[in-house]
């Protein structure tokens, strides 16, 4: 995790209330650009539907995907899985407890976040498959005629 406490001090955490966003809140779990923004993917999509069950995901990542970053909120603390569905949680650790304080106001904001502007270097593009069976042609006309 990259936790720059400094940040979250009481002065520059007053500065950063005023204008929170998802950017911040992923930064603080990666480093990787790439990771940051499938993790602000995820929670944006709570924050937006309210609980985000993974049938409802959307296809710019692989189920796989959303169920490793969804599980990955579930585990440092911001989400909770319950009845199959993805939520957000209000408890918190007290370490972290002004990080809590930034999350929570993200959560009351209802401004829209562009994420590809926030996450420009990140790579947003799905995967090419990278192994499994392969299709014959003749699997592909069966399942087509079906």
């Amino acid at each position: 995790m990259a936790i720059r406490y400094w940040e979250y001090e009481d002065a520059p955490l007053r500065e950063k209330l005023k204008d929170p966003n998802v950017k911040d809140i992923a930064k603080v779990y990666f480093d990787n650009e790439t990771k940051a923004y499938r993790f602000a993917k995820a929670l944006y999509e709570v924050k937006k539907r309210g609980s985000l069950r993974l049938k409802d995901c959307g296809s710019e990542l692989p189920i796989a995907t959303w169920k490793r970053y969804l599980d990955f909120g579930v585990m440092v603390g911001l989400l909770k899985h319950e009845d199959g569905a993805y939520g957000f949680t209000d408890r918190y650790s007290k370490p972290l407890k002004n990080i809590s304080l930034y999350i929570k106001t993200w959560m009351e904001t209802s401004k829209d976040e562009d994420l590809i502007v926030l996450f420009a270097n990140a790579k947003t593009e799905k995967q090419q498959k990278r192994g499994g069976r392969e299709e014959k042609p003749q699997e592909v006309e069966q399942q087509a005629k079906q």
